[in-house]
């Protein structure tokens, strides 16, 4: 199978479960509610290392938004509920309640449950916190040095699917690079789903544990290093492939995460000198979805 001369690999991504949120931050100008949309979403990656896999999703013009202000829907991704509820309370009380003018809304469309996140950050208000309501919402009011931050009461959470991923092969570094960042252009337009990695594109794509290192939860994926393809027995690295970078995926749901897989893969196939895609998986051993990329299209 081919797009605009590319080849498609007959294979698949393979996906796993995580627990999802996704919520609304909107403040007095686009550029404020970036800002805190930002913050809270930093050290996000991959739960390999870091506390949480978070994104910035989609901007909310004023008009869409609860309180008529614009806004960025991030997503926070956490394999434990347990796990999402803390990171929540942090990332939202240390990057967001901290950040001038800013307001928090729940943004996740038929949650499984909700958490009294916005419950537990109003103690912070030491006791001169309000209770109000905003488009039907109940929120509570916090005072602060500039003025009052707003929080929902619960924000919901629900099962989703993380690790969608895709492989762009190139002839060079930059050709395979400008792929990628096509790639999370096109993908910036789904909702529902975030490409955690920084600036969406993943330089360092990773294997289940070590061949040699057996302290180590992942290392390098050495079949897929432009510079290993002729020291490693295995490489799938193709003679006319001389940069690689991986595309992941996070989404509220399954047909979320496929939709922005097509997406990307369409819009890095448009750029001259791409090679091949392809997609990461453990012989589905890791994680209960795959992504077949043939039935993408």
């Amino acid at each position: 199978m081919e797009i605009n001369g590319v080849e498609i690999e007959d294979t698949f991504a393979e996906a796993f479960d995580i627990k999802v949120s996704r919520v609304l931050v909107t403040a007095a100008t686009k550029k404020l509610a970036k800002i805190a949309a930002t913050e809270a979403t930093g050290y996000g990656t991959s739960v390999i290392g870091c506390s949480a896999e978070a994104g910035i999703d989609s901007y909310i013009p004023p008009g869409e938004s609860p309180d008529g202000r614009p806004g960025y829907t991030i997503m926070i991704c956490n394999p434990t509920k347990k796990g999402l509820d803390h990171e929540l309370l942090e990332r939202i009380g240390m990057g967001i309640l901290t950040a001038p003018t800013t307001a928090v809304f729940d943004a996740l469309e038929d949650p499984d449950e909700k958490l009294n996140v916005g419950f537990k950050l109003k103690f912070f208000g030491d006791g001169y916190e309000k209770d109000l309501e905003i488009a039907g919402r109940k929120i509570h009011s916090i005072p602060i040095m500039s003025g009052d931050f707003l929080i929902e009461s619960d924000l919901g959470i629900k099962d989703g699917v993380a690790g969608g991923n895709f492989f762009i092969l190139g002839d060079s570094q930059g050709s395979a690079l400008l792929a990628a960042q096509a790639a999370v252009d096109a993908i910036s337009a789904v909702e529902g789903v975030i490409t955690p990695f920084p600036g969406g594109v993943v330089a360092s794509g990773s294997k289940v544990g070590s061949n040699k290192y057996k302290f180590l939860d992942a290392s390098t994926n050495e079949k897929m290093c432009v510079t290993l393809k002729d020291e490693v027995e295995g490489s799938q690295i193709p003679a006319d492939v001389n940069g690689v970078y991986e595309i992941v995926i996070d989404g509220v749901d399954e047909e979320a995460v496929k939709e922005a897989t097509r997406a990307g893969i369409e819009a890095a196939c448009k750029v001259p000198g791409v090679k091949k895609i392809s997609a990461g998986n453990y012989g589905g051993k890791l994680g209960a979805y795959q992504i077949k990329l043939h039935e993408l299209f």
